[in-house]
């Protein structure tokens, strides 16, 4: 059973994680792997709204995606587009990054190697990972405008699709611990982390929410 104060913490988090970026056409489109095939769909959404010319599916595999996935989060993503009708000209797969930071940065040597010229990225996510997203590309990407984007959806819409609502407050958790200690170890950019934010927080690490965090010290401060 999760309290009302955890439901109300568990929101508070997720307004947080995401950065509510006007979005307009840029020079690439981004989409980072994952198990979820909707940032996939998201990504091929906005290609066709004109958002971007060009789509970059990045990610190799992972425990929680091998099974669902085997031939890697990037390659299943272009499957996906291609599905819907995405020319395949319009698609480069980079299927090496095994987190966040090899995304961003393997992303940008693709790029690179294939001549494009990128003043702007459209960086896709899950909902609740596009600050930290934001804040690795900042860190990793600079010269480019970075606008960060994923699957409209509110919180209970969210953890309906994915049907356990303690692995999502878990996942939103972690995904504000890694906000607190990456900027330290260099990994993005330092971010504000309003007060209310911080304390919902500590009170869902405290009700046990916490198989997603790091071990380290800092994990409940």
């Amino acid at each position: 059973m999760i309290s009302t104060q955890a439901w109300a913490d568990a929101r508070c988090l997720w307004d947080y994680h995401q950065m509510g970026h006007a979005l307009r056409p840029c020079s690439v489109a981004v989409g980072l792997g994952s198990h979820d095939l909707g940032v996939a769909d998201t990504a091929v959404d906005l290609y066709e709204r004109g958002m971007a010319p060009l789509l970059v599916f990045t990610g190799a595999t992972s425990r929680t995606t091998r099974d669902r996935m085997p031939r890697g989060e990037a390659v299943h993503y272009r499957e996906r587009a291609l599905e819907r009708g995405v020319p395949a000209s319009a698609v480069l797969v980079e299927p090496h990054a095994r987190n966040t930071g090899e995304n961003i940065r393997f992303s940008k040597a693709v790029l690179e190697e294939a001549g494009v010229d990128v003043s702007s990225v459209l960086l896709i996510s899950k909902p609740y990972e596009e600050r930290r997203a934001y804040a690795t590309a900042r860190k990793l990407w600079s010269g480019v405008e970075i606008i960060s984007a994923s699957t409209p959806m509110t919180f209970e819409e969210y953890v309906d699709s994915i049907g356990d609502v303690r692995l999502v407050i878990d996942m939103l958790v972690g995904a504000l611990q890694r906000l607190l200690i990456y900027p330290e170890q260099g990994f993005m950019i330092s971010q504000l982390v309003p007060d209310r934010v911080l304390q919902a927080y500590q009170r869902l690490c405290r009700e046990g929410f916490t198989s997603r965090l790091l071990h380290t010290d800092t994990a409940s401060t």
